[in-house]
């Protein structure tokens, strides 16, 4: 079983970073390296260095076999950390590495915004239908009620910040259960997942101050465990720590 997970797993990844071991990723760095030269101011010999660091290999070649397991030569050594545009080319090749695990691991559903739920039977649909993977955060409230508006403003920009989750909001004279919602209860906020209730804060804009924003929301959620990592986050911080240099 096991080792037809691994099998899986191997096939899904199956073109990106192939190698995971040390001298594989010397490996994938040389083929990235070739393929960043222009072919038009390459002279001959170094191109020639950079094909025999990059090529492939079989199974059944141990010529190949040798030259993936060898340690860089001094020459090779010196072709890739010759100087600054090798800075910048090893660069690319981290941000590519990067994109390239976020768009394999990026899957299920995206929103992006804050869903208006009309009715009780589209509340009750959302729950049950929804897929089983996503997190769903619905704020119950009521127009004039204190906290309410500075609630949907903070989901509005959470929704944006975190698409894989599904934000919804519903007046709570449109759930059907208006008297199990009255405004001594509002805001309310009530997560979901796999169609069962995991969270239920009734009044939480009292764990906040007089004025509260996004970032109390955000900071308040992840106490809980309820939001998921920022899926961009090790990307762009990779990409500002990178242009900073």
């Amino acid at each position: 079983m096991e080792e037809a997970k691994s099998h899986s797993l191997e096939e899904d990844f199956e073109g990106q970073a192939t190698h995971t071991g040390p001298k594989g990723v010397i490996n994938d760095w040389r083929k990235f390296k070739l393929e960043s030269e222009d072919s038009d101011s390459v002279p001959p010999s170094k191109k020639e260095i950079l094909r025999q660091m990059s090529s492939p290999q079989s199974k059944d070649d141990k010529d190949a076999k040798d030259r993936l397991g060898r340690k860089m030569s001094i020459q090779e050594y010196e072709l890739i950390h010759q100087d600054k545009e090798d800075e910048n080319c090893l660069r690319r090749y981290r941000r590519q590495c990067m994109q390239d695990m976020h768009q394999k691991l990026s899957f299920g559903p995206r929103y992006g915004f804050v869903y208006e739920l009309e009715t009780g039977e589209q509340f009750l649909e959302t729950i049950e239908k929804e897929q089983k993977i996503t997190t769903i955060v619905v704020h119950i409230y009521e127009d004039g009620i204190k906290g309410c508006d500075a609630l949907n403003s903070s989901l509005t920009c959470l929704a944006a910040e975190y698409p894989m989750v599904k934000f919804c909001k519903i007046k709570a004279s449109n759930t059907g259960a208006g008297d199990r919602f009255s405004s001594d209860v509002l805001p309310t906020l009530l997560v979901y997942k796999g169609g069962e209730l995991i969270s239920n804060f009734i009044s939480v804009a009292e764990q906040f101050a007089e004025e509260f924003f996004a970032g109390d929301v955000e900071s308040f959620l992840n106490e809980y465990g309820l939001l998921p990592e920022r899926e961009m986050q090790a990307l762009e911080q990779t990409n500002t720590d990178e242009d900073m240099e």
